[in-house]
C-alpha cells in the first residue's frame, strides 16, 4: 500500500494534485526549450526578433519554477545542507522536517502572501502589461504566480506535516531511499 493511500482523504487528494501539477508543468520545459531554439534560429539565421516569444519563455520558466515548487518539496528535491540529517533515524528526520515546516516554511509562505497581495492586486487593477512593445500584455498574470506559489507550498507543507506526524507515530513507514529523493531518480 502506498504512503499516499494511507493519508487522510483530503491530504491524499492534495498530495495527488501536487504530483499531477508537477508532472503537467514539466512539459513546459520541453515547450520552453523548443521556443528558445526557435528564438535563436529566427534571430541568428533570419534576423527576426520576437519580444513576445522571449517573454513567453520567461513566463513558462516562472510557471515551472514557482508552481512546481510544491512538487519538488513533495519529492524532497530542494537543496538541503545535510551534515547530520542523513545519519538520523527516519523518525528523527520526520521530527526535523516537522519543525522546519512549522517554524520556517509556513511563516515564510504566509509572509510572502501577505506582502505580495498589494503588489499583485495593484497589477490586476491596472491590468499591467509588458513595458516592451510586442510583449505579453499580462504581467498581472505573471505576478499572480507569487502568492500562488506560496499557497501551493502551504498546501504541500500541510501534506508533509501530516505525513511526518504519521511517520513519527508509526502510522506509516518512512519513504525508502529510492522512493523519496528526486535527484536519485534522474
Amino acid at each position: 500500500m502506498s504512503q499516499q493511500s494511507q493519508l487522510p482523504p483530503l491530504i491524499g487528494a492534495l498530495d495527488r494534485a501536487s504530483e499531477w501539477l508537477g508532472r503537467t508543468l514539466s512539459w513546459l520545459i520541453i515547450i520552453m526549450m523548443l521556443i528558445q531554439f526557435l528564438i535563436v534560429l529566427l534571430r541568428y539565421v533570419f534576423s527576426i526578433n520576437s519580444i513576445f516569444m522571449q517573454e513567453l519563455v520567461m513566463y513558462m520558466h516562472a510557471a515551472v519554477f514557482m508552481l512546481a515548487a510544491g512538487y519538488t518539496f513533495r519529492h524532497d528535491g530542494h537543496v538541503r545542507v545535510d551534515i547530520f540529517y542523513r545519519k538520523m533515524s527516519p523518525r528523527r528526520q520526520a521530527l526535523i522536517n516537522l519543525v522546519g515546516i512549522l517554524a520556517l516554511l509556513m511563516p515564510v509562505m504566509v509572509f510572502i502572501i501577505a506582502t505580495s497581495m498589494g503588489y499583485v492586486s495593484m497589477s490586476w487593477q491596472i491590468l499591467e502589461t509588458s513595458s516592451d512593445y510586442g510583449g505579453i500584455p499580462a504581467v498581472f498574470v505573471l505576478k499572480t504566480m507569487i502568492p500562488l506559489f506560496a499557497v501551493l507550498m502551504l498546501l504541500q507543507g500541510a501534506v508533509e506535516v501530516v505525513r511526518n506526524m504519521y511517520i513519527l507515530t508509526g502510522r506509516i513507514a518512512p519513504p525508502s531511499e529510492d522512493e523519496g529523493h528526486l535527484e536519485e531518480r534522474i
